[in-house]
């Protein structure tokens, strides 16, 4: 059978897709055999945000939330320790290989849910599936989640949105799901003439053009608000189908609105639009598609919408008004659904009538413009059980549990070949698997705003992170005042409490050209540059400074580096700038203003040259006894084991992501900058400062690991191997000054 879901998306795309799967300890329905192939989905490039977590009113609140955030993060990783422990546990009786399904394959489904009083579809039948049917998780259990059949998302996106949920479902890489994806643009003109009063925007009217936008194959879809939970299986709701009338009448299934809008009650001289009694709430649809090109669809909506504007002269709920008032006009074509498959969490609803018990929910819906600040008796359950999924590790989705297997996906069959054909007695097996690793990524996690300048010598700073340099935000954002791409390395709990972080952030709320990009953790090791390269390929600018997040630059550096752009003519040259790096052992430091002050700082020790007295060759080519002096820009030599910060244009090579965790990361990129013939050139007047913090995880195993310590020689050498390939007997100096150390 083909089940088709669509979701109407308006966020700035920090977006949890809400797939049917939640907490095994919530007590509620556990996904229990997914019977879904197709999902369609409307999305704008984020201006106006439905799915936005909980802000907190006050410090106190502030304080409160954040000890509870972190007793979360505590509990959820545990599970989801106990959660990989049952899978390993079950490799013997129902593993199944790594794979994807991210493409344009077809698929077929199983439509196994007993016996109706409905005749199964041509369609259903085509489409049937020899796969027994898996086991269920009954309600309350606490059972490893299962899917059992493919899930097909339908995007309909404008091209910021397409490229950020394309990323995240290709690097995700869950079994059995599909996405396709439409220009958003072609069908504005289609509902750009209503006018609309919903702060969804020109997005909230996409709904009414299905059928023209999805492929006219498609018979039947679901169609889904992003500001629901749910919480049981999409299956059961998709079964309901089958209860529309067989002669062919209904086409459209929808619950009761629970509010009193469409009484027009609400104050004085409120005069909604026409709608059957409390009319119906278009945030979970059941839509005929085949049924509803059949009588015309389109041209009846133009119609009903035409009409009813005479005297409206605007929407207040976009789509749901259009719909209300078609369904007034034509009742025999509406199936009312049970109200637990939308229970509406706005203000002053009825929704505690739709269940007594917590396996009463099907579906919640923030329908509010509060979200999750909303007003409720039971808000409190339904906002951790919202959070609590959030911070479910989306790692374990990847894998086939239970049921049939699924065709794979040509990247994630490249993948397994790719790890069968390392040598597990190999050394260092365990770096060169990170390499080849597919991480999750989520691009602009929070919402990006970025205008380009007119002289095109903008320049972003690049740079990334883990938790425990997330203090460094605020103070970077003070002093660099530019465009930034920083890519975080984060588990799915830790990407929620940086929410939460940023959400109580004065200085990071506001500012808006700020990229945040996740890459969610998997496996032992640190994959620093590959998550280097997420932020430097995710760069709006044509110029990129490439530095760390420990270092702090100083204050005005982002015009000067502007105007160094322009001075040195780098649109038309092959430059590297070298901003000077130094140090403070100090936590609490009164940073320079100027050159002149770093100077006497250097002499009376307060600051020094970086990491002079543990790794001098990592900085000493940038000379810094002449740049003391310096007052216009001065060529240097590349040395063995620079690793200078630099500027450099957009298209510069990437970082070797076969350098992962501790050593030789920056140091590669920088010979490969020096084999492209990028000259180093140090700027006079900029300079920058590293902060002191606590070593990291990854120089604490190499410092005490021999096997570590040998396999960073193997890749060194693998390195040089492969320059000398690239870049023939140039390369050989690299090689030559390496042996010499």
């Amino acid at each position: 059978m083909t089940f088709t879901y669509i979701v109407s998306l308006q966020i700035h795309l920090r977006l949890p897709i809400c797939l049917p799967l939640i907490h095994p300890s919530l007590g509620c329905n556990l996904s229990r055999s997914l019977e879904i192939n197709e999902i369609c989905c409307a999305v704008s490039d984020g201006r106006s945000l439905l799915l936005s977590a909980c802000l907190v009113e006050s410090t106190e609140a502030r304080l409160l939330e954040r000890d509870v955030l972190a007793s979360r993060v505590r509990e959820v990783e545990e599970e989801n320790r106990q959660i990989r422990l049952q899978l390993s546990q079950s490799q013997g009786l129902a593993a199944q290989p790594v794979e994807g399904n991210y493409g344009n394959q077809q698929w077929a489904a199983s439509a196994d849910t007993g016996p109706e009083d409905v005749e199964n579809t041509a369609e259903e039948r085509a489409n049937h599936s020899e796969c027994s049917r898996s086991p269920t998780a009954e309600k309350g259990t606490n059972s490893v989640p299962k899917k059992r059949n493919p899930l097909h998302f339908h995007f309909i996106t404008d091209t910021v949105a397409n490229q950020i949920l394309s990323t995240l479902f290709q690097s995700w890489m869950v079994p059995s799901v599909q996405v396709s994806f439409y220009d958003a643009d072609e069908l504005k003109s289609e509902v750009s003439w209503i006018p609309n009063k919903h702060y969804s925007g020109i997005y909230g009217l996409m709904k009414l053009t299905l059928t023209k936008a999805l492929p006219s194959n498609l018979s039947k879809v679901i169609v889904l608000d992003t500001d629901i939970t749910f919480a049981t299986d999409i299956a059961e709701l998709w079964a309901i189908f089958r209860k529309f009338t067989g002669n062919q009448k209904q086409v459209i299934g929808l619950v009761e609105n629970q509010s009193d809008w469409y009484l027009g009650n609400l104050w004085k001289n409120h005069k909604p639009w026409p709608a059957l009694g409390r009319g119906f709430n278009t945030g979970v649809i059941l839509l005929y598609l085949e049924r509803l090109r059949r009588i015309g669809w389109e041209q009846m909506w133009r119609l009903t919408a035409e009409r009813e504007l005479m005297s409206m002269l605007s929407t207040s709920l976009a789509d749901q008004d259009i719909f209300n008032a078609f369904i007034k006009q034509n009742p025999v074509l509406v199936h009312q659904l049970p109200c637990f498959w939308n229970v509406q969490l706005s203000d002053h609803t009825r929704s505690e009538q739709c269940y007594t018990e917590v396996s009463d929910l099907k579906v919640i819906h923030w329908n509010s413009p509060k979200k999750l600040r909303v007003k409720n008796k039971h808000v409190e359950f339904f906002r951790n059980l919202y959070l609590t999924f959030l911070e479910y590790d989306g790692n374990l989705l990847r894998r086939e549990l239970f049921g049939c297997p699924s065709q794979a996906s040509s990247e994630s069959t490249e993948l397994q070949h790719a790890l069968e054909e390392l040598d597990e007695d190999d050394q260092c097996y365990d770096f060169r698997r990170e390499r080849i690793m597919v991480h999750r990524v989520h691009l602009y996690f929070l919402q990006y705003e970025y205008t380009p300048t007119d002289d095109g010598t903008d320049v972003t700073l690049v740079a990334q992170l883990s938790m425990d340099r997330l203090q460094m935000l605020e103070a970077i954002c003070k002093h660099w005042e530019g465009p930034i791409s920083l890519a975080l390395y984060m588990s799915d709990a830790e990407a929620q409490q940086f929410l939460r972080y940023a959400q109580a952030s004065e200085v990071l709320k506001n500012r808006k050209n700020v990229g945040y990009h996740i890459v969610y953790k998997e496996g032992q090791f640190y994959p620093v540059n590959l998550v280097r390269n997420v932020a430097l390929r995710n760069v709006n600018t044509p110029y990129v400074f490439l530095t760390d997040v420990d270092f702090l630059p100083v204050y005005g550096l982002y015009d000067y580096l502007r105007k160094s752009i322009v001075q040195l003519d780098m649109a038309n040259t092959k430059k590297a700038l070298v901003v000077p790096a130094f140090e403070t052992l100090r936590y609490r430091l009164s940073f320079p203003k100027s050159k002149a002050e770093l100077l006497s700082m250097l002499d009376m020790g307060t600051l020094y040259t970086f990491r002079y007295h543990v790794w001098t060759k990592g900085h000493a080519p940038t000379n810094y006894a002449k740049w003391r002096t310096a007052t216009t820009p001065y060529k240097v030599e590349w040395e063995a084991d620079f690793e200078p910060y630099v500027v450099v244009r957009r298209d510069c090579p990437e970082y070797d992501q076969r350098f992962v965790g501790f050593g030789w990361n920056k140091v590669s990129h920088i010979i490969e900058l020096d084999a492209q013939e990028y000259d180093l050139i140090v700027l006079p007047n900029a300079f920058m400062i590293h902060m002191p913090h606590a070593p990291s995880f990854d120089i604490s195993k190499f410092r005490s690991s021999p096997s570590y310590r040998y396999c960073l020689t193997t890749l060194k050498d693998e390195f040089h191997q492969d320059l000398s390939r690239k870049y023939g007997s140039a390369a050989l100096k690299y090689l030559t000054a390496q042996r010499n150390i």
